[in-house]
């Protein structure tokens, strides 16, 4: 007998219960099932994204392709070194390796700012074939570009003293000003340790090797002093950058996490910055970054930043922004604009790690806009604007309508889901650029800046102090404001920190970046 048959009912409303139930369990299982589908993918992608993080894209820059270039070198420098034994052998100075064809380096001119020394090699006094006369015909020159080592020096400030004849008076030249008050350092030593910290990413104790090796004893704690001097000295120009910066019709916003040394451990500060940059569109008044320090991310820290300014900010989707965009905010509401190369991460990511077709065709879309956004880089308001009406326009347009037929058949818990609802929750932040000229498409020029505190990250691995994260904040607004109007950083920190202390407060605006390069630029056509 088989008892699944015995207990098959026999009247119609019976099996009509069991089937119902059945389809009810059958629904409940592909529910499940489609839940967990779901929760692989997912945990597919943060899997992928980990080990792309560690081993992706920016990755293979710092790792993979430099070890492609490495062993790229190392493969030329064997050539080099097998040639150089062959000449020697050969007793030539010259010899060819015809089963090795290099890369042939590109031979630019050397630069004809850099002095030259000649050194004229001895020619014979006469034809070493009849013993004639020689007259000369000209001369080949050859250019080799060489290093002179660092070289150190003590300069002597010499201030004589003169006795009257007649009243006895004793007359002395005043003491000169120092960049650090009793301090021993000149301000291109002071610049150089400041440039090297905050600049080439360089700690100090390994700045103090380095200084050891050349026979300078400079203990950490000497150059900490003077790295402290120097930021209390130059925050006049921090103050007078900031100022510029928060006067700017459009800014820029971002944050990056720094490690704070606390008692015995690290924990998470943050560096902001804020950037003005004007030329996208045209504008005159020079380019600049404000950074800023905070021990966490609360969003109190960026209203006290922009306490007194109102205007557009571009930034990305922190929700500490969004107290400043209330209408009601005094002085005056900031405008949100988002950034769409956060928009298009979310995709890329999708498309690169899952192929997903909606996320490729999304990446390619919002790179249409971007392409037009290269074209227009530089252009006046009403130039970019009637570009943008004439091409972006359509091309968002049917973005969005794309983006809601897609969204509509998929799960909310989809990864391409929530990449959609990121941008259309966000969209008329995102798409503010099209009526405002003024507007960039991303958030890539605060970005960019934000970059030197991630590679500064790997070096000196946290910041000493709350007061460190400060003081560093400070210096990398000096660095990167520099950087940004194309003046050599520790050039112009050098020529400030010797005139800073006779220079008149109210001047000093003469000092900022730009107004020193186009001030030198005088001094050099005079």
């Amino acid at each position: 007998m088989n008892p699944a048959a015995d207990s098959l009912p026999t009247d119609l409303t019976s099996a009509h219960a069991i089937i119902l139930a059945q389809r009810q369990a059958l629904a409940v299982a592909e529910r499940e099932a489609q839940y967990r589908a779901l929760l692989i993918e997912k945990l597919k992608l943060t899997i992928a994204k980990l080990r792309h993080a560690r081993f992706g894209q920016s990755s293979e820059r710092s790792a993979a392709l430099e070890q492609l270039e490495l062993q790229l070198a190392e493969l030329e420098a064997d050539a080099s070194q097998a040639t150089a034994h062959m000449a020697a052998a050969a007793g030539s100075d010259r010899a060819e390796v015809r089963s090795f064809q290099r890369r042939k380096p590109a031979r630019r001119p050397l630069p004809e700012h850099l002095p030259r020394e000649r050194i004229v090699y001895p020619a014979p006094s006469a034809c070493p074939c009849c013993g004639g006369v020689l007259r000369k015909l000209g001369e080949d020159v050859t250019e080799t570009l060489e290093l002179v080592p660092r070289q150190w020096k003590v300069i002597e400030h010499v201030r004589e003293k003169f006795s009257c004849r007649s009243c006895e008076t004793i007359t002395q030249p005043p003491a000169p000003s120092h960049p650090v008050a009793r301090g021993r350092a000149g301000p291109f030593l002071l610049a150089h340790v400041l440039f090297c910290k905050y600049g080439l990413h360089l700690p100090l104790h390994r700045q103090s090797e380095t200084y050891a090796r050349e026979g300078i004893e400079l203990d950490v704690s000497t150059l900490a002093d003077w790295v402290g001097a120097c930021a209390a000295t130059l925050m006049p120009l921090v103050e007078a950058i900031q100022a510029h910066v928060f006067a700017a019709e459009r800014i820029h916003a971002d944050d990056t996490t720094v490690p704070v040394l606390a008692k015995g451990k690290t924990r998470t500060g943050r560096l902001w910055v804020y950037v003005r940059d004007d030329r996208p569109f045209g504008g005159r008044d020079p380019p600049a970054a404000a950074f800023f320090y905070s021990p966490d991310r609360g969003g109190e820290h960026p209203e006290r930043h922009l306490a007194n300014y109102a205007g557009l900010m571009q930034a990305d989707a922190y929700a500490g922004f969004n107290q400043l965009y209330e209408t009601a905010r005094k002085p005056g509401p900031i405008i949100e604009a988002a950034c769409w190369a956060h928009a298009r991460r979310k995709f890329f990511d999708l498309a690169r790690l899952q192929k997903a077709p909606i996320a490729i065709e999304a990446v390619a879309r919002i790179d249409a806009l971007f392409a037009i956004e290269r074209e227009i880089n530089g252009m006046t308001l009403d130039q970019r604007l009637r570009v943008r009406n004439e091409r972006s326009r359509p091309l968002i347009a049917d973005l969005e309508t794309w983006l809601r037929e897609r969204r509509a058949k998929l799960s909310r818990q989809s990864e391409t889901a929530k990449a959609i609802d990121y941008g259309l929750k966000r969209w008329a932040a995102l798409t503010r650029f099209l009526d405002d000229g003024r507007l960039c498409m991303s958030n890539n020029a605060a970005e960019r800046e934000i970059r030197a505190v991630a590679v500064g990250r790997k070096n000196w691995t946290f910041a000493g102090s709350d007061e460190g994260g400060h003081r560093a904040a400070a210096i990398y607004t000096l660095i990167a404001t520099a950087k940004l109007n194309d003046v050599d950083p520790q050039a112009w920190l050098a020529d400030v920190l010797a005139r800073l202390a006779d220079h008149p407060a109210k001047r000093i605006s003469d000092l900022l970046p730009w107004n020193w390069q186009r001030d030198r630029q005088q001094k050099l056509a005079a």
